[in-house]
């Protein structure tokens, strides 16, 4: 029988995620990356159960976790007093309750997982320098257009291609992310550096108009900070832009020592813009198929947009195994991917706003609750976790 193949646009997380679901069935991969390597975007990334659970029926979860910090616990602070709201433990607890451990691993090293494991497969190849602009249908498959002015022919096309993604353009027509009016801070220092080192925890710092998150990766030896400033005077969206210590220092003026120090140690400090969409119209456009940020970009204030992403990959192989053409398969995956994304993306959304009261009586009426539920039930906030964490997209192979 002939091997069918796909051609995916974007050689990230998700597009390589998809690219190792569809090679464990049978299909034969072409990875099209625009950059001239695949490498470092950003920093650090949360790794929660959900997305656990696929890259172990991968066969990655060893390899992941040899790279990886588990955490202790989740938990959020006070940005100035560093009070706690409240924790839910990690580590063994997680994997008892969820299924799967939580981790913290480095964009990088992720990648470098991901990319070692379907370059080792001997029906898979990735293109460099390879930047998809366009698709055209063509029977029962489809065409994907390079800058270069060649043309692929595959029996699907996938566009992981991001936020400003292309293929999204062509199939839905040009619009504009909206911006969220929040900037993102990132930047990284070696744990032996800093006097006052973040917990060994996944930790939010709340305050007015601003948020951090601290935690750390490889194995513990490396402190990653974000931080989001409610500023509507930075509107750039490149991962790799600059911006300087002063500014960043001035954002978390006051703030705890875990977070203020690794301003202050920082050898480089990267800022970009938030944007997000509303959920699409649709998803697929006969054997083409959107994933990731290209379909549903994900704020970070639920730390799920490469989770999102691997499950996507995921589910869209599962979906055209399932089905008897690659049209209904990408719309079978479209129908069970976009309740899940559109909600996980709302939740987004408005932990913007619960990690940025600005006035007292707001804090006391958000954190307040959470506090008390947190030493009256102290399962209650880690249950509110259940529909995301606790989530099994590999399940219907089972």
């Amino acid at each position: 029988m002939d091997r069918r193949i796909a051609l995916i646009a974007g050689g990230g997380i998700g597009g390589l995620t998809a690219a190792l679901a569809l090679l464990q069935r049978g299909w034969g991969v072409q990875v099209l990356e625009a950059a001239p390597a695949i490498e470092e975007v950003g920093a650090g990334l949360q790794l929660s159960p959900n997305a656990m659970k696929v890259l172990d029926a991968l066969g990655l979860a060893q390899a992941v976790e040899a790279r990886a910090f588990e955490p202790e616990a989740l938990e959020l602070r006070l940005g100035r007093s560093g009070q706690q709201v409240f924790q839910i433990a990690a580590g063994k607890a997680a994997r008892k309750r969820w299924g799967a451990p939580y981790l913290h691993i480095h964009r990088a090293d992720l990648l470098d997982v991901l990319e070692q494991a379907v370059r080792q497969h001997r029906h898979a190849a990735i293109r460099l320098g390879a930047k998809a602009v366009s698709y055209s249908l063509a029977g029962d498959g489809a065409q994907l257009n390079l800058a270069s002015g060649e043309p692929l022919a595959g029996d699907l096309v996938i566009g992981a291609d991001g936020i400003r993604s292309a293929l999204r353009d062509q199939m839905l027509g040009p619009d504009q992310p909206r911006f969220t009016g929040n900037l993102a801070w990132r930047m990284t220092v070696p744990l032996d550096r800093l006097k006052t080192p973040p917990p060994p925890t996944a930790c939010v710092w709340a305050g007015r108009g601003r948020h951090a998150v601290t935690y750390r990766l490889r194995g513990g030896a490396l402190a990653n900070l974000v931080g989001i400033v409610e500023r509507s005077d930075w509107t750039g969206e490149s991962w790799t832009e600059s911006g300087t210590r002063d500014d960043a220092l001035s954002d978390f003026s006051g703030w705890v020592p875990q977070v203020t120090e690794i301003i202050e140690k920082a050898d480089s400090l990267f800022r970009w813009a938030l944007f997000d969409r509303a959920p699409l119209s649709g998803w697929h456009d006969g054997a083409v198929a959107l994933l990731g940020d290209a379909c549903h970009p994900m704020l970070p204030f639920m730390a799920q947009g490469a989770a999102m992403a691997i499950e996507d990959a995921w589910v869209m192989a599962q979906a055209l195994e399932a089905s008897q053409s690659v049209e209904r398969g990408l719309a079978l995956y479209e129908t069970r991917r976009k309740p899940r994304a559109s909600r996980v993306q709302a939740a987004s959304r408005a932990n913007m706003k619960t990690f940025h009261r600005r006035s007292p009586a707001m804090r006391l009426a958000t954190y307040g609750p959470m506090w008390l539920a947190n030493r009256a039930v102290p399962g209650f906030v880690q249950s509110r976790q259940d529909w995301i964490y606790g989530e099994d997209v590999t399940a219907r192979d089972r």
